[in-house]
């Protein structure tokens, strides 16, 4: 289970307003409405979507992820969000947030992208995409448009968004809000970015500041113990190889940047083994994926690895005891 800072938890609650009651959604994660605001406390991931959800009940939520972006601040981050608002240009600030996510999360991962039409800024995030995770990513997106706003000397947008989960009744809130075309149900997470729009001076930029910040966010990352987050990660690489095939733990290790005897022993410092984490990993992207309808069940089989609807169909019964089939039927 990975975590996340509650400093998004703290500004969902807040601009929520008198829509929810906000003192009873903190309570559910462990949060006093009246404490201090602490980048640095940090939330179990099934609690903060289930927070989200909690929400959900209480008011419209389609728009709140919006609204949160809009009202983020980079001083909110801490010495990371100093470190956006002093970077050259927007391309130093995306970067820093590449290098330096671990410091306000351990689920999702970031990384930029370079294409011929501009650069994406990726959110790589797995697991079920239940309603939390939804907004959590629309959320993230949202707070990256505004930082960036908040920095460049020109009006910014990016030229295209991308959610990969099915798209709310209406889009028009999304579209406005981007300023740009909101794509659903793509294959990725993402926003892409003008190289023109990148290379503008911010508004604040400092070399000598930024430097500084750097060198602080380095010691901040260096004493990250990056081992319990090592199952999570490898579960993660695992997801992105399925669609070429059934991976193999060479292939994994050297994504990240380990040797296999390393990564072995490793997972076995945590009872864990490789295949065990590709049996789990197969199991929830295969559960995820038929709660979306559009999905089907020859396209699950493949992107979880099968070349064989049957072997598929056979894994899923080991899994949860019914055949992919019947567990679409009992969603309605």
């Amino acid at each position: 289970m990975g975590q996340v800072t509650s400093l998004f938890a703290r500004k969902l609650v807040d601009v929520a307003g008198d829509a929810i009651d906000g003192k009873a959604v903190l309570d559910f994660v462990g949060l006093d409405l009246n404490d201090p605001w602490d980048p640095k406390h940090m939330l179990d991931e099934d609690d903060y979507y289930s927070m989200i959800e909690l929400m959900a009940k209480q008011m419209d939520i389609t728009a709140l992820p919006l609204i949160v972006g809009e009202a983020m601040r980079p001083d909110q981050y801490g010495a990371l969000g100093l470190a956006w608002k002093a970077a050259p240009n927007l391309l130093g600030s995306f970067s820093r947030v590449a290098r330096y996510w671990r410091l306000w999360t351990s689920f999702t991962q970031y990384a930029l992208e370079e294409t011929a039409r501009g650069m994406l800024y990726v959110q790589h995030r797995e697991g079920r995409r239940r309603l939390g995770m939804r907004i959590s990513i629309e959320a993230t997106s949202a707070s990256g448009v505004s930082l960036s706003r908040q920095v460049s000397p020109r009006p910014f947008a990016p030229i295209e968004v991308y959610f990969k989960h099915a798209a709310p009744k209406t889009i028009k809130h999304h579209e406005a809000y981007f300023g740009c075309p909101v794509h659903f149900g793509a294959d990725k997470d993402a926003m892409l970015l003008s190289h023109k729009s990148l290379l503008e001076p911010n508004i604040l930029g400092d070399e000598g500041i930024t430097q500084f910040l750097v060198s602080h966010l380095d010691q901040e990352l260096a004493q990250i113990d990056d081992t319990p987050a090592l199952p999570a990660r490898t579960k993660g690489e695992i997801a992105r190889a399925l669609s070429e095939g059934l991976p193999n733990m060479a292939d994994i290790a050297q994504r990240l940047g380990l040797s296999a005897r390393s990564l072995h022993r490793r997972l076995s410092d945590h009872g864990l083994s490789f295949q065990t984490l590709t049996e789990e990993t197969r199991s929830e992207i295969a559960i995820g994926m038929l709660q979306e309808k559009r999905y089907a069940l020859s396209e699950i089989a493949f992107l979880t690895g099968y070349s064989e609807q049957s072997a598929f169909n056979r894994a899923f019964k080991r899994w949860t005891g019914v055949t992919p089939a019947a567990y679409r039927k009992t969603l309605g």
